[in-house]
């Protein structure tokens, strides 16, 4: 019934999303080119499909070749403009995953503009030494014209059978996956069969240099966010918790957290949620409630929580956060980053 309600607002939306690619292939609107490269990470779905581990793995190798820079939105920040991100910046002033890459990347240029032409016309001005650009989630911005364009796609919401917002999850036309030139296809389940990719990269691929990566999240243990404070640097396996999350998707989180721990309680907040005193009283009370138990959290809340003046000693003693990588199925993430490095400097 729902979706019923919601299918003319969909038909809008798709209607506005279709005029406006329509302005860009007319050349009405224009799509700038830089003369350095510039690798776009982006998807075309709401919801967590991996662009963050996605952009820490292509700096984390491409740091070895390149000076570096990466570019972002900055989304949900309550500054405007261009805007450069420091250790100690804020993650209300930066937005939290640029903060959050910032944080392990702590050399490398990372920078928000909501006008991205701008944001790399800024960083070329004020770091004439940077030679490669990572745009965060640019692919549907298209006033940039990127060298190479990375689409992340998540397994368990197949694009296919998927809607348009907000009816589905679909922010941009399945069409416009033809401009894409890598598909990683992240969240894959164990059981994908070698017919289940086959199929995936029938309906993903529309010409010969598209080539798709199937990837799955692997997960590390629990680490203590103040390390100095918690009572104990390891959680024993069946420990109790309580999973707090501000993410798009967070059924992968917390079913990792289930195959090896307790979930006493889970606490799902809408991504890239701010988090107020009234949250931190919440958390103090699960606490109480839960004796023993302790708060798993992921990587990009984790950033938010990360000045100590603000977060309750009860919290800080019992707060950790799960890292988590991107683990490549057939290929192996150095065939995939050694392709990308090839694309990068040889494709015109």
């Amino acid at each position: 019934m729902l979706k019923c309600l919601l299918a003319p607002a969909a038909f809008i939306y798709k209607m506005v999303v279709t005029l406006r690619h329509r302005l860009f292939d007319w050349g009405v609107l224009k799509s700038e080119k830089f003369d350095i490269p510039v690798i776009c990470i982006g998807n075309i779905t709401v919801g967590g499909t991996g662009k963050t581990p996605m952009a820490e793995m292509i700096i984390g190798y491409m740091v070895q070749r390149h000076t570096v820079a990466l570019l972002s939105r900055g989304y949900g920040r309550r500054t405007k403009g261009y805007r450069e991100v420091e250790t100690s910046s804020h993650y209300r002033d930066v937005g939290d995953e640029p903060l959050q890459i910032k944080l392990k990347f702590p050399q490398t240029v990372v920078a928000v503009c909501e006008k991205r032409a701008d944001g790399i016309r800024e960083i070329r001005r004020r770091h004439p030494q940077v030679d490669l650009i990572i745009m965060d989630d640019g692919f549907q911005h298209r006033y940039v014209e990127p060298k190479v364009n990375v689409v992340m796609i998540d397994a368990t919401r197949p694009v296919q059978h998927d809607r348009m917002l907000p009816a589905g999850n679909l922010r941009d036309l399945p069409e416009q996956l033809r401009r894409a030139h890598y598909f990683v296809v992240t969240k894959c389940p164990d059981k994908m069969t070698p017919i289940d990719r086959r199929i995936m990269r029938k309906v993903l691929v529309q010409f010969a240099y598209q080539q798709v990566f199937f990837t799955r999240f692997e997960s590390f243990a629990p680490r203590p966010l103040y390390a100095d404070e918690v009572e104990a640097q390891s959680l024993m396996p069946g420990a109790d918790i309580i999973a707090l999350s501000g993410i798009g998707n967070p059924r992968p989180f917390l079913t990792t957290l289930r195959e090896g721990f307790n979930v006493v309680e889970e606490v799902n907040l809408d991504d890239h949620h701010v988090y107020r005193v009234k949250d931190m009283r919440n958390l103090v009370a699960l606490l109480k409630k839960h004796p023993g138990a302790v708060i798993v959290t992921t990587e990009k809340d984790a950033v938010k929580m990360t000045n100590r003046a603000k977060v309750p000693e009860e919290i800080r003693r019992n707060l950790y956060y799960l890292p988590i990588n991107i683990s490549f199925i057939e290929d192996s993430a150095t065939d995939y980053l050694q392709k990308l490095e090839e694309d990068v400097t040889g494709r015109n």
